[in-house]
């Protein structure tokens, strides 16, 4: 379980992150990434004024997944396997995983390790000049 600090919750920052972020994806899921500076841009505090506020994340997992057993499994794991990554990631960065169909059939090493690869991707890829985060 993610802390409720950790929890992403507000529509606004899923609907930036997921349009505005930096995106990566893999055959199983797509890791959205907003870092804090860039959520000054879309026009959201970030922090709200309460101070710095830690990583967040938020899980989209649609019917396409699957039938609601499957669609909780595989938020589960996703969730179990971003609590690591978040300490590495920048204080008020929010992160989107989007799960595709396919991860309904991954194993939990499979997602685990697609996920790595995508947070790497997103965390590490630097706009060029004149070129937009995505």
């Amino acid at each position: 379980m993610l802390a409720a600090d950790q929890r992403l919750s507000e529509p606004d920052l899923f609907r930036a992150a997921s349009r505005k972020g930096r995106r990566a994806g893999s055959r199983t899921l797509v890791a959205h990434l907003l870092l804090p500076d860039e959520q000054q841009v879309v026009g959201m505090s970030g922090d709200g004024g309460r101070g710095a506020r830690p990583a967040r994340v938020g899980f989209v997992v649609s019917k396409a997944v699957g039938n609601a057993v499957v669609r909780n499994r595989v938020k589960r794991r996703l969730r179990h396997a971003v609590r690591p990554a978040l300490a590495d990631l920048p204080a008020g960065a929010v992160l989107v995983v989007r799960a595709q169909a396919a991860a309904a059939q991954a194993s939990y090493p499979e997602l685990g390790a697609d996920l790595a690869r995508c947070l790497d991707r997103v965390a590490t890829h630097a706009p060029a000049v004149g070129e937009e985060a995505r």
